[in-house]
């Protein structure tokens, strides 16, 4: 076996599986929750459930492995927020305790729910640009 082999099989391959996708629009896309591909069609059929395949373009969206990805971002980006907002406006103005748990809770369930579906949308779309978990699958030759 030598070292060119590899190279050769990479270069046999179609120049669709060759060429890196691009990650910046991808990601944009799939914050809009649009299809990484076209960014024409809706990547969500509900409020967390992608798509088999994009209703535009009909690029497959069933190899996406998100997980629990997105909920462990959503609650790293909302503990990040919201913990030094807490802890100024306790600090400065000193609130009652239940309009401040009430203020805090309604906004961290309304940032939660709103970076949810986009962060999930960012990674489906950052697996397909790195073509991972089957998104850029050479085809059987």
């Amino acid at each position: 076996m030598s070292l060119a082999e590899p190279t050769e099989a990479i270069s046999s391959l179609p120049d669709d599986f060759a060429e890196d996708r691009p990650l910046r629009p991808a990601l944009l896309r799939g914050w809009r929750r649009r299809c990484p591909n076209c960014g024409g069609g809706p990547m969500m059929r509900g409020f967390l459930t992608v798509r088999d395949a994009c209703p535009v373009c009909g690029e497959a969206l069933h190899h996406q492995r998100a997980d629990d990805g997105p909920a462990y971002m959503t609650i790293l980006i909302v503990g990040h927020v919201l913990a030094p907002v807490l802890l100024f406006v306790y600090s400065n103005w000193r609130p009652e305790p239940l309009p401040m748990a009430i203020l805090f809770s309604v906004g961290t369930v309304a940032l939660s729910l709103y970076l949810l579906p986009r962060l999930k949308g960012g990674l489906v779309a950052f697996q397909w640009a790195k073509r991972m978990h089957g998104f850029g699958a050479a085809p059987d030759v």
